[in-house]
């Protein structure tokens, strides 16, 4: 195992463990990269001004600069910094905390699931794009189209995507333009059209960029959520009878899983200028691999780590990321992961009936569930 394979591990948190024991930030030889696990090394990532999301000199991937997903790439606030990130995040995340989780629990609840593996996938993969595509104003059919091209488009953002799936990526980023073009200039969805307000003065490609960006987070994100929600609950009966007697706990379920298992576990920071990580000097071209999951489940953070503890006091968690590309959308994708996972253990599915692997990934962890 290293650091990268350790992702899609049956359990790398033992190996995390050894990495922080090590002193929490050291430099692969292997990878040829520095790697922050602990969780002061990680906080001090993510919160340097010189570690930026993308190298200087490769802004987009290679691999799809010349198309229309690396044209949506360009201008992905999670992929930028200064203007090009902040303005499109004080557009979007302040119209995301006003969504009522009333409204997401009736889009989720309004797509029928059915039963076994197949259920399970639509409700990963399928519905929390659709419930955000509906947010935005798309009408059913729209919603599950544009779910399957985030789908499409999401598999660019991987380096271990085949040409195959990269023309697809280039296919739906066009696709995924016109739609919402089109829905931009009905003007009759009152969300898109307040996200649209925030966006004057900004590169004309950013607004409709983001919005797809929006998409695409929602997609891997609450997958892996979801994915590994039922995860824990498959691995221990007696907590799964407890979460169906007390639905009302599936929200501490959560909350404390994307701490303890989380769907992204490690991200990757570029060193701009000279700088210096606790005591440890860095160089433009440096790359770091930032150990989310491990930094979680540092004793540091959080007392008793590696126990699942719904009931948790002052969780602490590197999830969905921190400082100034801390994810704007934690709150609605906890809302659709909840509502979700209601409406599953509503239907008493038999978890022991099911078989899972993780899906191919460099960095998440999400689960893929076939019937035994």
């Amino acid at each position: 195992m290293d650091p990268i394979t350790a992702a899609t591990h049956a359990d790398p948190y033992p190996y995390y463990a050894s990495l922080r024991a090590n002193g929490g930030f050291g430099f692969d030889a292997h990878l040829k990269l520095w790697v922050a696990s602990s969780a002061e090394a990680v906080c001090a990532v993510l919160h340097h001004p010189d570690c930026h999301v993308r190298p200087a000199d490769e802004p987009v991937p290679k691999a799809i600069a010349d198309g229309p997903a690396g044209q949506v790439f360009a201008h992905l606030m999670r992929m930028n910094e200064g203007e090009r990130q902040r303005c499109p995040r004080a557009a979007i995340a302040p119209r995301l905390q006003d969504i009522d989780p009333r409204q997401v629990e009736a889009l989720v609840r309004a797509r029928l699931l059915r039963e076994g593996a197949a259920g399970l996938h639509q409700a990963q993969f399928v519905g929390p794009a659709s419930v955000v595509a509906a947010l935005l104003g798309f009408n059913p059919a729209e919603s599950r189209l544009i779910s399957e091209l985030t789908a499409d488009f999401v598999a660019c953002l991987s380096p271990l995507s085949q040409v195959k799936q990269l023309e697809a990526a280039h296919r739906a980023s066009g696709q995924l333009m016109s739609l919402f073009q089109e829905r931009i200039e009905a003007q009759d969805a009152p969300l898109l059209s307040l996200m649209c307000q925030g966006f004057e003065g900004a590169a004309p490609d950013s607004r409709i960029a983001n919005l797809i960006g929006l998409l695409s987070q929602t997609y891997e994100a609450t997958a892996g959520l979801i994915g590994n929600g039922l995860l824990a609950l498959a691995r221990d009966p007696a907590l799964h009878q407890q979460v169906r007697d007390d639905p009302k706990q599936i929200g501490a379920l959560l909350a404390e899983v994307q701490r303890f298992d989380p769907a992204v576990q490690n991200t990757r920071r570029f060193i701009a200028m000279p700088c210096e990580i606790l005591g440890t000097a860095l160089e433009p071209r440096d790359v770091v691999l930032v150990l989310l999951a491990s930094a979680n489940r540092d004793p540091q953070l959080n007392p008793q780590p590696d126990a699942l503890l719904l009931d948790r006091a002052n969780r602490r968690s590197f999830s969905f990321g921190s400082g100034r590309h801390e994810c704007p959308g934690q709150d609605l994708a906890m809302n659709i992961a909840r509502a979700t996972m209601e409406t599953i253990l509503e239907r008493n599915p038999r978890l022991d009936r099911l078989s899972w692997c993780y899906r191919p990934s460099v960095n998440g962890r999400i689960p893929l569930f076939s019937n035994r």
